[in-house]
């Protein structure tokens, strides 16, 4: 299920009767307001991938700001806590809702080491806000970047979530730093997510590999290998990507022609950037508004 307005848009996926991941984006450059009912007795967890998000709870009484590679979790069984939040400008935003009692029963073992699992806090409000450690920022990269297979998407999902979940409540040592040992520096991990930064906001004319490389301050083998680890893709195809998701929410937005699109994608022609849509969507520019057109989209 997925909703668009005042150029933010958010997308729910149902991992289970009680469990769901919420993603919601502003590419904009207006804040975003997020609205979504959440049940009685229910866990939050929201991580900020980028930008920043502000959480309004008690009817704005209470706010709670959350920075980009920061997470929160919340509980608070004496209240419902819908989620009310401001995305600004430039902003991505993944949350997990779940019942307590679907949470207990992941972690029912574990009661001694989760503080508000154990019998004497099980009814008393909780909050943590920390810093979002390599393993998790690569499996909340896969969430975000993922393009799956209409026929295993939803497997997909339900397989991240709860890799999500174990990974944030891990006791041991960063297990993904043990398979990838340019994540074991979060100065390395800080300085991909640089490289992504740039590129994005570069998006028209972004710099070579070799001047990204100098620019963060990173080797371009470690760039190569790092971007590829925690995003799933090589750099210029990820860019890539953006650029036509870019393309195609300019398009349906109306206000741009092909022409202007293309230019502010990074393309120098209408035949390149007509061409390069296609790759992607397998349809022209033009074709795809005549299809939304007809849709009555």
């Amino acid at each position: 299920m997925a909703e668009n307005n005042a150029g933010g848009s958010s997308s729910v996926f149902r991992i289970e009767s009680d469990f769901q991941v919420l993603r919601a984006e502003n590419p904009g450059d207006r804040p975003f307001r997020l609205e979504h009912p959440i049940e009685p007795r229910c866990l939050q967890f929201h991580f900020c991938l980028k930008g920043q998000a502000r959480f309004l709870f008690n009817d704005g009484h209470y706010v709670v700001d959350l920075a980009s590679d920061q997470s929160l979790l919340l509980y608070n069984p004496q209240s419902t806590l819908p989620l009310r939040a401001e995305l600004a400008p430039n902003s991505w935003l993944v949350t997990l809702i779940l019942s307590i009692r679907h949470f207990h029963a992941l972690f029912t073992r574990e009661a001694d080491y989760i503080p508000f699992l154990s019998p004497e806090n099980q009814d008393k409000k909780y909050y943590r806000h920390d810093p979002v450690n390599a393993s998790v920022a690569v499996v909340l990269s896969q969430l975000w970047n993922e393009h799956m297979h209409p026929s295993v998407r939803s497997l997909y999902f339900r397989a991240k979530a709860y890799e999500l979940l174990s990974l944030s409540f891990n006791r041991n040592a960063d297990t993904q730093a043990e398979q990838c040992p340019i994540l074991v520096d979060e100065a390395h991990l800080r300085r991909i997510r640089r490289a992504k930064e740039i590129v994005l906001e570069r998006m028209a004319e972004p710099p070579t590999l070799a001047e990204l490389a100098e620019e963060t301050g990173l080797s371009l083998k470690r760039l190569k290998e790092g971007f590829k680890q925690i995003y799933g893709d090589s750099v210029y195809s990820f860019l890539f990507d953006h650029k036509m998701e870019t393309a195609r929410k300019m398009l349906e937005s109306g206000r741009f022609n092909v022409n202007e699109v293309g230019l502010k994608v990074g393309y120098s022609t209408a035949s390149h950037f007509i061409e390069a849509f296609k790759k992607k969507y397998n349809t022209t520019p033009k074709k795809y508004l005549m299809a939304l057109a007809q849709q009555g989209i």
